[in-house]
Order: structure tokens, then sequence, then C-alpha cells
């Protein structure tokens, strides 16, 4: 590590560097391209940015490009990089789809020297002649078990055919997946590997537990975990639409809670993800895509309101949490069934704990089960009148509902008045019969 860079690597209170940083220098330094598998939050974005960044020449153009899976990461890795870059008088431009193209491309006209993006946006920089990548040097792939698929990977493909067959490209992961078994073949490169899962320390203790809740319930008891005192959680959706719905219910419940969705507007996930950072939100809600790599520091918690159909990608979201050595609580949201299931998909390598929620906290030990009497139709008038105050889609209001319906109201009155006709018809027929004796005996 070269001395500027040593000395502001002790100003950020680091005392030495991490296994992957430690894996990858030499090999960096030295041009070499390698693909690094390390956990989450184990520092993988200094790991290329201290090796690599000293060997860039101001005013020579783009030499570094990085590739990131969401405009979040990009963002969150043009940060980090320029914390470096101006100690050597480096310029750093974030690329991404979104954003303004217009503005990017006039940010271009001042030839940075290391352009971080997101693979469509640089792309289409390339093909329209803004971005000009002959004279670059390295090119990092993060997040690459997830960038090396499908669509994006043959945008990345496209990108590499654009630079030089000399530059060093460099491939980081938290995982290991097939796809990177190819990589000497996919780009033309010896690739040399530093996977330092199992040296790294890097991670606090974090708990993963299941909490068993029927489907239909899974909103209030988000809501109730919002509650929770000193509650800040990252919450997993496998889908939009699914996302989209519970934001809205629980913004009816006042509770605070932000979106980081892929379709909204970029300023609009940048301002909830800097309100969450700020401890302005309980919540943050959001997928997979968007939020792959994201550092949020002391992260507390993490809730899967969707359980993960894959252990990769179970790894990946329980790594927003635990960081840098802080503690983590992963909460797994599902129905008895569910969470068998999900207990034995991750159970190579993660043991799944059971948590329950009772009197507005969460417990290891499983409340005692109450019995209650049936609640009189004032008494769950009162109920409903309370309840619909946060919540007016609870199973309350529906059962308070039925009650007071006019035509359950009715039934008692409907049973009164065919009692009422078996009375008279019986009166009848007795008359009958005695007017009937009464005429025999005469």
């Amino acid at each position: 590590m070269i001395e500027a860079f040593q000395k502001h690597f002790e100003q950020l209170g680091f005392n030495e560097q991490t296994a992957i940083q430690t894996a990858v220098f030499n090999a960096l330094s030295e041009d070499t391209s390698v693909l690094g598998i390390a956990p989450t939050g184990s520092g993988k974005t200094i790991a290329f940015t201290l090796p690599v960044l000293p060997k860039l020449m101001p005013k020579q153009g783009v030499q570094m490009l990085v590739l990131s899976p969401s405009q979040e990461l990009a963002m969150q890795t043009t940060s980090v990089i320029r914390d470096w870059a101006k100690i050597l008088d480096l310029k750093v431009l974030a690329v991404t789809g979104g954003a303004n193209v217009s503005r990017q491309t006039d940010k271009l006209k001042q030839h940075p020297e290391i352009v971080v993006g997101t693979p469509g946006r640089v792309l289409h920089l390339i093909d329209e002649g803004k971005l000009k990548l002959g004279k670059l040097e390295t090119m990092i792939i993060d997040e690459a078990d997830d960038m090396l698929q499908d669509e994006t990977l043959a945008v990345i493909e496209d990108i590499e055919r654009t630079t030089p067959m000399t530059s060093q490209l460099g491939f980081f992961s938290a995982t290991r997946t097939k796809v990177l078994d190819d990589l000497s073949i996919m780009f033309g490169r010896d690739i040399i590997e530093f996977d330092v899962r199992n040296e790294d320390h890097t991670q606090g203790v974090v708990r993963h537990a299941g909490l068993e809740v029927g489907n239909e319930k899974r909103v209030e008891m988000l809501r109730r975990l919002s509650r929770v005192k000193d509650m800040r959680a990252l919450v997993f959706f496998n889908q939009l639409k699914t996302m989209n719905y519970v934001a809205s219910r629980l913004k009816h419940e006042h509770v605070q809670v932000g979106v980081l969705g892929g379709q909204q507007r970029a300023t609009d996930r940048e301002k909830a993800l800097r309100m969450f950072r700020k401890r302005q939100l309980k919540l943050l809600l959001t997928t997979d895509v968007v939020a792959r790599g994201l550092d949020i520091a002391k992260l507390p918690t993490v809730i899967n309101f969707d359980l993960p159909t894959s252990a990769i990608t179970y790894t990946h979201r329980a790594g927003r949490t635990g960081r840098q050595g802080e503690p983590g609580l992963v909460i797994n949201l599902g129905n008895e069934h569910d969470l068998r299931d999900f207990k034995k998909l991750i159970a190579e390598d993660y043991q799944l704990e059971s948590i329950y929620f009772d009197k507005s906290k969460l417990t290891d030990e499983r409340p005692k089960s109450v019995s209650h009497k049936p609640a009189t139709l004032a008494e769950q008038s009162s109920e409903y009148i309370r309840e619909t105050q946060n919540n007016d889609d609870s199973e309350v209001t529906k059962r308070v509902h039925k009650t007071l319906d006019p035509k359950h109201a009715s039934q008692p009155r409907a049973k009164r008045r065919k009692k009422n006709k078996n009375k008279k018809d019986k009166g009848i027929r007795l008359k009958r019969q005695r007017q009937a004796a009464e005429k025999k005996g005469e």
C-alpha cells in the first residue's frame, strides 16, 4: 500500500486489511486478472480500490471501469472509491440507468479516470460514442455471481469487447456459483481465484430466526414488529406487486416506511435510502436486485417477508446485517409448513431458531396460550372501534362487520317469527281436536 493510502487507512480507524484485501493486493497490483470470493461486508470494494488506483495516470482518460448490478450499489461504490481517488487527484464518475443521460454525457467531457456504472447505461454510452474505453487498464465486475447471467452477461461481454485485450479483469462475489468456473474461457484470460470465506472473520454474530405467522397475518405482524423498541429493518420481497401493496398498507397505518424498487424514479430511491441510513425510517422495503451489495452501517435487522427460494439468495439478504463485526438478526416470516421447508433449504449453512412476538417484543419463549370467553356484541363493537383506528382490513373488522350486518342481525328475529307461527298452528290444531270431540260426544 502506498504511503498516502496507508495514512488514510489509519485515519479511517482501520488497523489491518481484511482477508480479501490482503489476498488480492499483489495480484491486482501486478496487472493479474482475479476472482475474489469473500463474505458480504468484508471490504471487497476497498480490496480492488487500493491496488488499482495508484496505477492510474491523471488526465489520461478512462482507465478503470467498475460494473455494478444496481444504481444504489454503483453510487455506494462511487462514494468509497472517490474518498481514495481524491488523494491522487483522480476523478470518479457514476453512470447509471434512471439518471439523466445528458448530464452524464457532459461530465464525461471532463475526462474522469474512473467510471462506475450499471451495464445497460455503460453500453448505451459506448454505443453512442460518448464513453471510450481504448485506454482502459482495469475492469471490475462486482457481484459477479449475479451479473454474469442471462441478458446482463451478454451486455458485459459486449462492453468487454470494446476494451484492450491487455486490460486487467477483476471479478468479486460473496458466493460461488457455477458460472464462475468458466471465466477464463468466457473472457480469454488467465484468472487466478482467491476464496477467503473460511479465513474471513469480519462478520459479527448473526441470529437466524423463524417467526411463525399465517400468510394473511404477515402485514399485521410487520406493523407490530415496526413498534418494537429500536427496530430498524431492511424487508425483502420476492415480487414488486406484493412490496407495493404492503407499503401502501403500512403507510395507512402511519408506519415510518420507505420503498426501494426498480420501477421508482432514481431520486425517490436515493431519498428513501438516505432517510433509512439517517434512521428516519423504521422499515425499508426492497427486492433482491435493488438491495444487492448494499452497505448500511450497523443495520440491526433483516426481515424476509417472502422467504427466498434459494440458499444463495438468503446469503445475500442475510449479509446486509452483521457487517464489520456488528451483531445482527434475520427474521423469516412464514407459516409452519413454509418454515419447515425453508429450514431444510438453508440447513447446510445456517441454523434456523424459533422466535416469538409477545407483548410488543421479540422473545425466545413461546407465549402461554390464554383462553377467552366469547365476546358480547357490545364488546365486539368496542373492539371494532379500537382496531379500525389502526387497521381497516383486520380480522376483527371482518368479524364485527359480519355480526352487525343486517342479514346477520335479523336471524334471531326470523327464528322468533317461525317459533310464534308454530305456536299458532299448534293452537289451531288443539281447538279443532276439541271441537271434533264435542261433536262426537253429541
